[in-house]
């Protein structure tokens, strides 16, 4: 079977050649694999490039730290979020009520200093959060750009409270546009650019004239094009109104779905799932199980996506969230 690649698949391989770091190799390959139609014709290609990068993680987990200027966080959990925000948005109090992390919170400017990981619990998964340094008006930390390419989402984290929003949340999207990384959907301007998925988080909602500028925000990003594909939050970390409207929106702009497995005559456990990408199959499931499985893999009953229970899939079927998958080898 023909693979039938689309011409951004080759405009992603082009850009791989010229890649500068693993960082940067790992994100394209996982664009290419995200963008390819995923059938026998494809199986092959999808395994080379899983594997290799699987070799580029590697190659990176023997470092935590490569340089004084390059920080890399080992990806735990279901997926890795990233914080980004301008001095005083509130960035270290938000990681502080999601995660169990504990950064230094004060109310005067750049408190953290490096990135503090933890960990947000969410229904039956665990989502990494990584906050950063605050954002300076004059630079952007020139490692930040190794971590927002390897994160799956960037919140960008505004004060509501601050009158001059539109500015920093301006100054913020110049920044990552100085960095090569843009958050519209590609064009074929954007040649070497990273393009990353983003929720802006308006913080400090508890705050009296907060609901004003937060209506302020979204007609600007309308206006801008933004209001379309940017999701747009309002919290206090203060008070922890929003928050669980946050963790649901970043579950859903992550574009990731949960399965489950089971055993012939048994129940599925449905605490632990098999986080997969939007768009994935059965296949792509059983990968994620062992490799080796997923080659004697001859066909799957599922329970759910509105299909009979029990019904007969095949290994390209596109699997939804939620569903029970059933191998047999």
């Amino acid at each position: 079977m023909p693979a039938n690649l689309p011409p951004q698949y080759y405009e992603a391989e082009r850009r791989l050649k010229s890649a500068e770091g693993p960082l940067e190799k790992i994100e394209i390959l996982r664009t290419m694999l995200a963008i390819m139609p995923h059938h026998k014709g494809t199986d092959k290609l999808q395994a080379d490039i899983r594997a290799k990068i699987a070799r580029l993680n590697k190659e990176m987990q023997k470092k935590h730290v490569i340089s004084r200027y390059t920080y890399y966080i080992e990806k735990e959990g279901a997926a890795q979020c990233l914080l980004i925000g301008l001095p005083n948005s509130g960035k270290s109090q938000l990681l502080s009520v999601l995660t169990r992390a504990t950064p230094e919170v004060a109310p005067y400017p750049f408190t953290t200093t490096k990135p503090i990981v933890g960990m947000m619990p969410f229904e039956n998964i665990q989502i990494q959060l990584v906050d950063t340094p605050a954002i300076n008006h004059e630079f952007m930390k020139k490692w930040l750009k190794n971590l927002m390419t390897s994160a799956n989402l960037i919140l960008l984290i505004v004060d509501l409270s601050d009158n001059n929003i539109i500015d920093g949340l301006d100054l913020i999207m110049k920044g990552l546009e100085e960095k090569m990384i843009k958050i519209l959907a590609p064009t074929l301007s954007d040649i070497g650019y990273i393009h990353k998925k983003v929720l802006i988080v308006g913080n400090k909602k508890d705050l009296q004239n907060t609901a004003a500028n937060f209506d302020y925000l979204r007609l600007h990003l309308l206006n801008k094009n933004f209001g379309t594909i940017l999701p747009i939050v309002a919290v206090s970390a203060e008070t922890k109104e929003g928050l669980q409207e946050l963790k649901s929106q970043i579950y859903k702009s992550l574009d990731i779905i949960r399965v489950y497995s089971k055993e012939p005559g048994e129940k599925p456990d449905l605490t632990d799932p098999i986080v997969l990408s939007k768009g994935s199959t059965v296949i792509d499931a059983a990968i994620a199980i062992h490799k080796d499985f997923a080659n004697k893999l001859k066909y799957a009953r599922l329970w759910g996506s509105n299909k009979f229970d029990g019904q007969r899939v095949e290994r390209n079927y596109l699997l939804k969230d939620g569903d029970i998958i059933e191998f047999h080898i």
